[in-house]
């Protein structure tokens, strides 16, 4: 009996051991794999703003599992002279916190906050997206940073409207603001392309500039292009948003207009092939994960987004009396207004 539990104690002594050693061999592999890198996210704009929600859907598509994301908000739609106080800050937030690695959506996040404290001057990557300009304007690529740029799919959007509606020219409306200029730029470059005459890029500061703009623009545009309205103020100094501003500029022009975003369709907008957010995101988070991986960002090359979706409000199509065929639907998101 007495040799039947030593011989127990024995087995059960050499099992434990047995699984300790086990255990040891397991946890670096464990530990490894459970490891999660710290990511600070800064976006330029308010958390609010639908572009930034579908950027940030894009990021934790891809990283959420594996890092812990910290968002930060310059709100430079409404607040632009507050941006760089705001930058300062988040450059706290980074010394502070020392993430792995950072993404900094849209062209603000680029001016006011990577190329004065990041570019170059640390070893952390950086990943941009959402970045209308050229980026030799900011010294990309830096020997920490890379990402993808963001071009609007105007030329698409011009000829999808002309699919609806007879097109000879056009206009552009956008709030007047720093991010204004690099999107007129890109209109500059390509206009000889459109299949509509371009008659000029305007830049209200005010809602009410906007209307009286809009009010003359209807006599001589066939088809108006709003790129963004968001934050323009009304004749109180308040910051509206697109939802609130989009209504009563569509309603100004009484005909068609373009856009380039998906809620501004769901809000009146005639049509759009829009841009996605979702894809600066996702592609801005993977090229982040290779570089906190070990691939050199020197390695990960400057893209640019490519894809684009057909959005039709069929509310304002049929306020407009429009009636489109069958076969241009196929394949087109169709939205209402949203009340």
């Amino acid at each position: 009996m007495k040799d039947d539990v030593s011989w127990s104690r024995t087995f059960c002594g050499t099992l434990i051991l047995i699984l300790f050693m086990l255990l040891s061999l397991l946890t670096p592999a464990t530990a490894g794999a459970a490891k999660q890198y710290k990511v600070l996210v800064v976006m330029s704009y308010e958390q609010d703003y639908p572009w930034v929600q579908a950027i940030r859907r894009g990021i934790d598509q891809v990283l959420a599992g594996d890092c812990d994301i910290r968002y930060f908000y310059l709100d430079t739609k409404k607040d632009i002279a507050g941006g760089r106080r705001k930058a300062r800050q988040a450059y706290e937030v980074y010394r502070q916190w020392q993430p792995d690695g950072v993404i900094a959506v849209d062209d603000n996040a680029q001016s006011m906050f990577v190329v004065p404290y990041l570019l170059d001057k640390v070893n952390t990557p950086v990943m941009f997206c959402g970045v209308n300009a050229d980026p030799h304007r900011y010294g990309y690529p830096g020997r920490n940073v890379s990402g993808i740029l963001e071009r609007l799919h105007i030329r698409e959007s011009i000829v999808f409207a002309g699919q609806l509606s007879r097109i000879q020219t056009v206009c552009f409306l956008m709030k007047k603001s720093p991010v204004a200029a690099l999107v007129r730029n890109q209109v500059d470059q390509e206009k000889e392309t459109y299949p509509a005459k371009s008659l000029g890029f305007y830049l209200p500061a005010t809602l009410d500039e906007a209307l009286v703009t809009v009010d003359d623009l209807r006599r001589r545009c066939d088809l108006l292009f709003i790129e963004t309205l968001e934050g323009i103020p009304d004749g109180d100094g308040k910051p509206l948003t697109s939802k609130e501003v989009i209504p009563l500029v569509v309603k100004a022009f009484g005909g068609p207009t373009a856009g380039t975003d998906l809620h501004s369709v769901r809000y009146g907008v005639l049509c759009s092939v829009i841009k996605s957010g979702e894809e600066q995101g996702e592609t801005a988070a993977t090229k982040l994960l290779r570089a906190m991986t070990g691939t050199p960002v020197a390695e990960i090359p400057i893209t640019r987004n490519y894809r684009g979706k057909r959005v039709l409000n069929v509310t304002t199509m049929k306020n407009l009396g429009i009636r489109a065929r069958p076969m241009l639907l196929r394949g087109t998101q169709l939205v209402r207004i949203e009340e």
